[in-house]
């Protein structure tokens, strides 16, 4: 058990030992994730109200620092970058010269990563690394990262993280693992090691066993927290739920609704689809290739020859949902939603992905019911 002086000292231990401290701090009226010098910076005293389309910044009166659901961004803001280049291309005398792009990353520590986002970084590891066609940008930054868990005792208004198993206790994956406990006995944190160098960490910091009141009192706070949640996904097959409804005529209401503006793909944790964009100086000299991230809602994605397979926003919403609440187990082995909330809060028109599936299962069961 540490306090808000062990805290601080880990994150001097983290960068004493060459990392680069990623955590939550405000900036902008949100709780967003940066590079971290000190504690001091973390959002102690910050909380969120959130709402489908809505995110509120609001004080907190105990101090607490991660006392607030996830903000909008995620981890594979620095995993998985919405901008990589890959090569450079110089033409001089003649000749043109191409050099790969081999910038070393940062070593990161990942600090207050939600169970929520420790599952998603989970599911990105799936794909990006394993079988024969892993990333080796994304490689590179998850090689060596050092990841500090947050359970949650607070969840947001549009958290379904129980729905769907991930959370908000802490599953597997974690360096270290903490659970803020913020009372009449103090501000305090329970700490977990869950690997050699986790355990390592934790006997550099500050702190004393853990009294038997202490681990109840925060197995007590997360066990509140799940029966919190703002949101929940209908109890059932959601693999074939999604097969069985693909002309439901739910589509077209939440199409009429939908801006294919992209911005649940841009802040869900686990969309990981990329395109690349070629750019060159005035001169013709000089060119480059980035690699950006890319969206299923955009007209182009589904380019062929002739036009786009997904030209209806209809069909391009439904693409992104039963990819990632079907499908996805299809490819992957499980689903691709993790309960974070984030489209729902981030979608311009407040479209609810619980919402759209739960009139999706509802459709299901009227169509059981008539008559055949």
């Amino acid at each position: 058990m540490i306090g808000t002086d062990g805290l601080a000292a880990l994150v001097d231990v983290l960068r004493a030992r060459g990392y680069t401290v990623i955590g939550p701090t405000v900036r902008d009226r949100a709780i967003v994730l940066e590079e971290l010098e000190s504690a001091a910076q973390l959002p102690y005293g910050w909380g969120v109200d959130l709402e489908a389309g809505q995110y509120r910044l609001r004080s907190r009166t105990d101090g607490a620092a991660f006392a607030n659901a996830a903000g909008p961004q995620s981890w594979k803001t620095f995993l998985h970058p919405a901008r990589v280049r890959q090569w450079t291309a110089e033409r001089a005398g003649g000749e043109l010269v191409i050099e790969a792009d081999d910038t070393t990353p940062p070593r990161f520590a990942f600090l207050g990563v939600r169970s929520c986002d420790l599952r998603a970084i989970a599911v990105q590891d799936r794909i990006l690394t394993a079988g024969p066609h892993s990333d080796p940008v994304y490689r590179g930054r998850r090689s060596g990262a050092f990841l500090v868990a947050v359970e949650c005792t607070e969840p947001g208004g549009t958290c379904f993280c129980v729905s769907m198993g991930t959370g908000p206790a802490a599953g597997p994956g974690y360096d270290l693992v903490l659970t803020e406990l913020v009372d009449d006995e103090g501000h305090r944190f329970w700490v977990r090691a869950g690997s050699t160098e986790g355990a390592e960490i934790l006997a550099e910091l500050p702190g004393v066993p853990a009294p038997e009141a202490v681990c109840r009192a925060a197995v007590d706070a997360v066990t509140s927290a799940a029966e919190r949640m703002g949101r929940t996904m209908p109890d059932t097959d959601m693999r074939r739920l999604m097969a069985e409804t693909l002309e439901a005529p739910r589509w077209d209401d939440v199409a009429s609704r939908c801006l294919t503006c992209g911005n649940c793909t841009m802040v869900c944790p686990t969309c990981f689809c990329t395109t690349t964009e070629d750019i060159t100086d005035l001169t013709g000299d000089h060119a480059e290739r980035w690699r950006v991230w890319d969206v299923c809602f955009d007209l182009d994605f589904s380019y062929l020859p002739g036009g786009p397979v997904r030209a209806s926003p209809r069909s391009r919403y439904r693409q992104w949902l039963t990819h990632k609440l079907g499908t996805w187990y299809d490819q992957f082995g499980s689903s691709g939603c993790v309960g974070c909330g984030r489209c729902i809060v981030w979608c311009p028109v407040a479209i609810d992905i619980t919402e759209e599936a739960a009139a999706l299962h509802d459709w299901t069961r009227r169509a059981e019911d008539e008559p055949r």
